[in-house]
């Protein structure tokens, strides 16, 4: 195996086999979605940054990165702006949960008994769990075997601390951090050829109500696609944000899974 690549689509099949045969790490699958984020920035950040994320936690816990779910359910007015939107492409809950529950065997069957579903696209959520569920009903896998999977959203590793620091006037909360100063932070630390903040729109969050409504009302979603504004965004703030979710993470899953520390140079 090549020493620098943690990414199964980059690795022979032998060398796949041979790995999964002695290696305790886990295999990551990184989920995202085709959706709009406003003028600045790219349909694809939520993939992007998951995959970020999936590959440095990789490297540090002698795992593999799997292909991403670069589709995701149905954006939700109230945390993506509304699959109504020019762009954003999406799967339906069926499709999303047989993909789950397709892969998630493919890989125990394949021998891998440690897999780490890292989401970045909210709509997800419940579908992965849905999907990793049924392929555990389908391989006859309870409490007490050693095969599990673990699912995720990167932003529930974001602490308190790096929160006030990212926020100093305040977090406006997770619901309307869409196309904000979290993702767009990200983006210019991992790709900032990708992030136009010239095109940003700086506007007040968008106010909706406590309930969804079917179909929606287009005009309560701001203009921009955002659900709040990227003031105050800058590399730095990713920098710290991406640091320190990966590294807790990447405790957590050396914890649960019994994991000792991996040299990140050293990749898989």
């Amino acid at each position: 195996m090549i020493d620098s690549t943690v990414q199964m689509s980059e690795l022979d099949a032998h060398t796949f086999r041979d790995w999964s045969a002695r290696a305790s790490g886990p295999v990551l699958v990184p989920v995202g979605a085709l959706e709009q984020h406003g003028p600045h920035l790219p349909m694809g950040t939520d993939a992007i940054l998951s995959t970020a994320i999936a590959t440095s936690v990789a490297q540090r816990t002698g795992g593999l990165v799997a292909q991403p779910f670069t589709y995701g359910y149905k954006s939700q007015q109230k945390s993506g702006g509304g699959n109504h939107l020019p762009g954003t492409t999406s799967l339906d809950a069926a499709t999303l949960i047989g993909l789950t529950r397709s892969v998630t065997v493919s890989l125990l069957r394949q021998g891998i008994r440690r897999v780490v579903f890292v989401n970045g696209h909210y709509e997800n959520y419940q579908f992965l769990y849905e999907g990793i569920d049924l392929a555990l009903d389908d391989l006859g896998i309870g409490s007490g075997d050693e095969r599990s999977v673990l699912l995720l959203s990167y932003w529930d590793y974001v602490s308190g601390d790096t929160l006030g620091l990212v926020y100093p006037d305040g977090f406006p909360g997770w619901a309307i951090e869409h196309g904000g100063v979290l993702e767009t932070s990200l983006m210019l630390h991992l790709k900032p050829s990708l992030v136009d903040l010239e095109r940003a729109v700086q506007h007040a969050a968008a106010s909706l109500p406590r309930f969804d409504r079917l179909p929606v009302v287009p005009d309560r979603t701001p203009a921009s696609g955002c659900l709040s504004a990227p003031a105050g965004s800058d590399p730095d703030k990713g920098r710290l944000l991406f640091d320190q979710v990966v590294e807790d993470l990447a405790a957590d899953i050396r914890s649960e899974f019994g994991l000792g520390a991996v040299n990140p140079a050293r990749g898989a």
